[in-house]
């Protein structure tokens, strides 16, 4: 993974899933859906287990001076589309409450452009919930393009 611009890049491990959790829930959407009791829900466990197994996705988390400040998912994902490229699906940005505003989030995309280029992704690709439109605003100005209209069906 590595070191970019005084932030280290690493693979999570089982013991950082509490504070990533409390990351997950540290906003009004994340506070409705995840669940920071303690012990920490079995479902966050499980979940990881399955990310960590699948070589097609990596759970990323960032740390500066030893300490977790955001995380990340990618999911690479083989396609037909587009002369059989990869693309590379980008979920769970967190950046630490405290670090939010000191330019990491686009310290972290940075690095992920850079890092998936390195896997032969073509296409980075990324969904925001309409109510964070802060967030929508930050990736547009990293040159994402809202090109494709996005649907969910949420089964449970």
């Amino acid at each position: 993974m590595g070191e970019y611009l005084s932030l280290t890049f690493r693979e999570a491990v089982e013991k950082d899933l509490p504070f990533m959790v409390e990351m997950l829930a540290d906003d009004e959407l994340g506070s409705q859906r995840e669940d920071t009791s303690n012990p920490l829900n079995s479902a966050y466990f499980s979940a990881f287990k399955n990310i960590v197994a699948d070589p097609n996705n990596e759970l990323i988390v960032v740390e500066k001076e030893g300490n977790i400040i955001g995380m990340l998912q990618l999911t690479f994902i083989p396609y037909l589309t587009h002369k059989g490229s990869w693309r590379c699906l980008v979920e769970g940005v967190r950046i630490h409450k405290n670090f939010r505003g000191d330019g990491i989030g686009t310290r972290v995309f940075e690095w992920v452009i850079q890092y998936a280029r390195g896997k032969g992704v073509s296409i980075l690709q990324l969904t925001s919930d309409k109510q964070r439109p802060d967030s929508i605003r930050f990736y547009e100005d990293l040159g994402f393009k809202s090109t494709h209209e996005g649907l969910k069906l949420k089964l449970n």
